[in-house]
């Protein structure tokens, strides 16, 4: 019984041991793993010199300070980090005892004894570890990337259960004495962490939807942006043709005077010239996309009356996407557009100022244009008072943090200011 006894004591604690190690995500080299089975060795030979030379009787008090201090510790050192270790050893304890309660289980059906137990963890600690192994411990690594807090809310129940179980069974005995409030605080955990689990799903539930219709919208604004490039490039081809077919238009006039048809020659010219006007793309600086994007936007702020001044010098090949910089590119411009069209309804005058240029592979852009004065800002971010409004700035700050740049938006004297770099 003894010899069972000892041998389960050894299994569990190689158990726990490994799974701890596993919980961890530690890149493992040569060194690390000859580390970690040496911190193994010593974990066991401690037990082995506190059972036998010591009293077999004080091991299960000392266990905390001979196996899982150290264990951390060696986890610390080798993953170089504190929490998530301390938080793995823990959790490793709690899965130790799904043997042993499997192991209860059995010896209650069969009407078994201590040895019977003893056998049944023993032959379940293989499948339960590889079964951990396989499906659980991926999961738990990941977990290790998320914040402290996030780690701090996932490491609370087992540590809430360490201290339990050695409070109320180890150093004492309350719970095999069936004091009320120590039988009834486990479930009370449970129940809470249920609560808080539904609550914290709950709200990321709502965050993915919000974050479901921001990306939908932003899809659709990539795909207008792809529409109007593309739309704008066939006005350039169109343009290019009438130039290239510039022989067959004075051929043509030229028949139409010899004949003395003045005003159908006339009313062609017109058609032409009006047909090249509004397909002229304005040759802005290098980047065809850039030309192509502010022409469209020159168009409708003359349209409105809004003078516009730019001063852009982006080259044709640069590291952002074109799709990315028609996005943020059509909303900043869109934004500035409807602020002064906003003055304008108030019998004011609005301006708008761009200077862009690419400097060692970055992309610096500036537009300052006239503002109401009535701009709230969060987080340095300014926010829309209606709903369905603000897409456009999300957008910009998402192009931005996609390419680990930073933005800047602010208000000075009644002009709106976005400073971006990326």
């Amino acid at each position: 019984m003894i010899s069972g006894y000892l041998v389960n004591n050894f299994f569990v604690a190689v158990f726990g041991m490994v799974l701890a190690a596993n919980f961890c995500d530690i890149s493992w080299t040569r060194f690390k793993r000859l580390m970690m089975a040496g911190c193994m060795a010593v974990i066991l030979m401690f037990q082995g010199i506190v059972y036998f030379c010591i009293d077999s009787n004080i091991i299960v008090y000392l266990y905390p300070f001979i196996t899982h201090v150290p264990l951390a510790a060696v986890l610390c050192i080798l993953s170089r980090k504190f929490l998530w270790p301390v938080i793995s050893v823990l959790m490793a304890y709690l899965c130790c005892q799904i043997r042993r309660w499997l192991a209860l289980l059995i010896i209650t059906i069969f009407s078994g004894g201590f040895a019977m137990q003893n056998a049944a963890e023993l032959f379940l600690t293989l499948p339960i570890l590889l079964i951990l192994l396989k499906f659980i411990v991926p999961s738990v690594q990941s977990v290790s990337h998320y914040t402290i807090s996030v780690q701090c809310q996932f490491g609370l129940v087992p540590m809430l259960y360490y201290g339990f179980d050695y409070l109320t069974r180890i150093y004492t005995n309350m719970l095999l004495e069936g004091v009320l409030l120590v039988v009834e605080f486990m479930p009370f955990v449970c129940s809470i962490a249920y609560l808080i689990f539904v609550f914290y799903m709950s709200s990321k539930e709502r965050i993915c939807s919000q974050l479901e219709q921001t990306q939908l919208s932003l899809n659709m604004q990539v795909a207008q942006s792809v529409r109007e490039i593309e739309a704008l490039r066939e006005s350039q081809r169109k343009t290019r043709t009438y130039r290239h077919d510039l022989r067959h238009h004075m051929q043509y006039l030229s028949s139409c005077i010899e004949n003395g048809h003045l005003e159908q020659a006339q009313g062609y010219i017109r058609e032409i010239c009006s047909d090249i006007e509004a397909n002229k793309v304005m040759p802005i600086c290098e980047n065809e996309a850039v030309n192509l994007i502010f022409s469209a936007f020159v168009g409708r702020f003359k349209n409105f009356g809004i003078p516009i001044e730019l001063e852009v010098r982006i080259p044709q090949v640069i590291r952002i996407s074109e799709n990315d910089l028609c996005v943020l590119l059509s909303n900043a411009l869109e934004n500035a557009l409807h602020a002064c069209q906003k003055l304008k309804k108030k019998g004011l005058v609005g301006t708008i100022v761009v200077s862009a240029f690419e400097e060692r592979g970055k992309i610096f852009l500036q537009i300052i244009n006239s503002c109401d004065k009535d701009i709230i800002f969060d987080d340095g971010i300014p926010v829309a008072n209606h709903p369905g409004h603000g897409i456009g700035v999300r957008s910009i700050c998402a192009i931005v943090e996609k390419y680990s740049g930073i933005y800047d938006f602010s208000v000075k004297d009644g002009r709106f200011i976005l400073r971006v770099s990326f």
